[in-house]
């Protein structure tokens, strides 16, 4: 397993992050210098901000089933995949009347048409809305 270059040149972007997730991954930062300063020579840095024990890449399909479905199954949610965060982003993103164009871009999608064609189901009251806003510009 190795790491490439992105997909496409809106892959490598800026992403915000809400304070929580900042504070959660200062304390990842933390967590991962001591592990670091146990492994120590046996540690190779690869600047991974998540990385397995000796510094390099984590196994997926370790990740899968000793961290992330035994997570899910705690919080007593069901089993889904990592690429189901993403739809589950999108939705809660749209749920929350966030403009399309900026929930295109935090997908990284390379056009607005990718994120409507995939979501468009999921923006809230859209039929509703059409017809209201058509009455009232008719009178």
């Amino acid at each position: 397993m190795a790491l490439g270059e992105p997909k496409t040149k809106k892959s490598r972007r800026t992403v915000r992050l809400t304070p929580r997730a900042a504070e959660a991954l200062k304390r990842h930062r933390a967590h991962q210098a001591g592990e670091k300063l146990k492994a120590a020579s046996l540690y190779e840095d690869q600047g991974l901000v998540f990385a397995g024990e000796g510094g390099g890449l984590v196994n997926p399909s370790n990740l899968r089933q000793r961290s992330f479905l035994p997570l899910l199954k705690r919080a007593g949610l069901p089993g889904i995949t990592f690429h189901d965060l993403r739809h589950t982003c999108a939705s809660l993103l749209f749920q929350r009347n966030v403009h399309p164009k900026f929930v295109q871009e935090l997908l990284g999608h390379a056009s607005i048409v990718i994120t409507l064609d995939t979501y468009s189901h999921m923006l809230p009251g859209m039929g509703g809305e059409a017809a209201d806003a058509m009455g009232e510009a008719l009178g």
